[in-house]
């Protein structure tokens, strides 16, 4: 056998595409977008080799047009979940078996081909499913996934080249396995890119994967699969299914291959899933590695220093870009009173140019939150503001789901920073609002820091340096990714590592070496090359 050490491609950022009029790109993305609407596609569940298919078949629907049918998938149960377990454990053997530079090549591809023959498809997918307008599908299915899967070879790379010291006579070597069993990844509704990344990391180190995606995503997860047996993944490597949650948790959650759950989602269903690990524990070959992002209270604080149509750009931006549904949307901040109204002139007015809509209209800037029930939980927030008197509502604050689940980007100024829309995730296009007199900026910043549970994201934004700095050191840990002078969205893979501690999760950092580090054991072995033969040590002998 020839045995080489390999250098990987250098990883870079893949370009984000304008989809401005008369280019080229943007007319591949309409002529997707017509076909995909114009057919409506069978979505089975992939296991093992085979594509399962059942009686029981669940419509998929665009959010911003809910009576238009895009296709139906089929609905599993424990038998397919346990189908899937059998398939990821036969199929272990010879993947973590394989080279190394194999695996990486079989990602690369994928990379190669999201980002160049499946890019419209893909973008398509994801607008018409999941609300997306064009730029947002395009910085996440396109770009983000590439550069997972890019950044994540690279990675992969380092921790094998990473090695331990050697003393004279002795060889020391790491070997990073596998874990022992199969991964289970639940990925959300909300980045394409997250779906494609959850199954494809602990899978590049040598795991085989059950996968279960939120039901709304399923639509350009069947893209995802495509790519990824198209690129060469294995039959078993991965496995797709779609089935219900308490379903697949008694399968998956007291099999005793059980090694590891990678999952993105909500905090009440993490909680929930570590809760059963832990009652299960004493079945497990091996204690799982849990690594999970949940939800956010992402913050904005503005120093009396800000410039007020950046801090107006980064709430317009940061709160409602996707509908506020990334789990790094700004959905509260402070604003020092001395700067406020000219701030909120700025976002007024930003506001009152935003259109909403379909994603196929190119011009709508905010189309539809998920779902019916996501819809009626902001809407229910909304209506409870609307009849307090201890805030006000500036801007927005009308919803109508007849057509689309459609919400207005809504601006609550609050006089209580206690306010229930100032510590509950929300998840929608809200963003509420507390006045601070400019003196109060060290207590606003401990308001910030105990206010919510979680820990995800946060910006602060001012000129003066010295508060630049008493905000990071005082904010240290309310967020995983915090932000000088931008919006707390937009994390770029390989730039910013992703990720939030406190009720945000674990802090593996998606998108970092931090992260595939979790889904490899790694084994120390030691050579010596003259071995002793005698167990006397020199300082047994007697003094003379």
């Amino acid at each position: 056998m020839a045995n080489g050490f390999f250098n990987v491609p250098v990883a870079v950022n893949e370009q984000v595409l304008s989809y401005a009029p008369g280019t080229t790109e943007r007319k591949k993305l309409k002529e997707a977008l017509a076909e995909a609407r114009a057919q409506q596609i069978d979505v089975p569940m992939y296991i093992g080799g085979e594509e399962v298919r059942t009686n029981d078949l669940r419509p998929m629907t665009p959010p911003h047009d809910h009576q238009h049918i895009l296709g139906y998938y089929h609905q599993g149960d424990a038998t397919h979940v346990e189908d899937a377990v059998n398939a990821a454990l036969g199929a272990k053997r010879f993947w973590e078996e394989i080279s190394w530079e194999h695996r990486a090549s079989i990602f690369l591809k994928a990379a190669d081909l999201i980002s160049g023959p499946y890019r419209a498809r893909i973008n398509a997918a994801t607008m018409l499913a999941q609300s997306k307008n064009a730029f947002q599908a395009e910085i996440d299915s396109a770009c983000e996934l590439s550069d997972f899967l890019r950044f994540n070879v690279e990675y992969m790379t380092q921790i094998y080249a990473e090695q331990p010291e050697s003393s004279p006579g002795v060889w020391n070597r790491v070997e990073h396995r596998p874990l022992e069993g199969f991964v289970f990844a639940i990925t959300p509704f909300n980045f394409t890119a997250i779906a494609g990344n959850l199954p494809s990391a602990p899978a590049m180190m040598g795991n085989t994967v059950v996968w279960k995606p939120a039901n709304a995503q399923i639509y350009s997860a069947r893209v995802i699969m495509e790519v990824f047996k198209e690129a060469g993944v294995p039959d078993g490597v991965i496995n797709l299914i779609y089935a219900d949650g308490p379903t697949v948790g008694d399968v998956v959650f007291s099999h005793p291959e059980f090694a590891g759950i990678h999952f993105t989602g909500s905090t009440g269903v993490f909680q929930t899933i570590w809760k059963q690990i832990g009652e299960n524990i004493q079945k497990y070959k091996s204690y799982p590695r849990i690594v999970g992002e949940t939800g956010g209270k992402d913050f904005i604080v503005a120093h009396a220093s800000a410039d007020p149509r950046a801090v107006a750009t980064a709430i317009t931006r940061g709160a409602f870009e996707y509908q506020g549904q990334k789990c790094s949307a700004a959905s509260r901040a402070y604003i020092p009173r001395s700067i406020w109204e000219e701030v909120k002139g700025y976002v007024l007015e930003d506001l009152a140019s935003f259109k909403m809509g379909g994603v196929e209209d190119f011009t709508n800037f905010v189309n539809a939150v998920i779902d019916e029930k996501s819809f009626d939980k902001i809407a229910g927030y909304i209506d409870e503001a609307k009849k307090s008197n201890m805030v006000n509502i500036i801007a927005g604050g009308n919803c109508d789901k007849s057509k689309g689940y459609f919400v207005e980007p809504t601006v609550i100024v609050t006089e209580d920073p206690q306010y229930v829309t100032m510590k509950e995730e929300i998840f929608g296009p809200v963003i509420t609002v507390y006045v601070y007199t400019d003196a109060r900026f060290e207590e606003v910043l401990e308001l910030v820091d105990e206010t919510s549970p979680y820990a995800l994201t946060g910006a602060v934004l001012g000129k003066d340096r010295y508060a630049l700095e008493f905000a990071t050191q005082k904010l240290k840990n309310a967020a995983g990714n915090f932000y000088i002078n931008d919006k707390p969205t937009g994390a770029v893979v390989g730039q910013q590592p992703f990720g939030g501690a406190r009720a945000s999760g674990t802090n593996d950092k998606a998108g970092s070496v931090l992260n595939l580090m979790r889904w490899v054991s790694p084994r120390l072995i030691k050579e010596t090359f003259v071995s002793p033969v005698d167990y006397r040590y020199p300082f047994l002998e007697a003094e003379k």
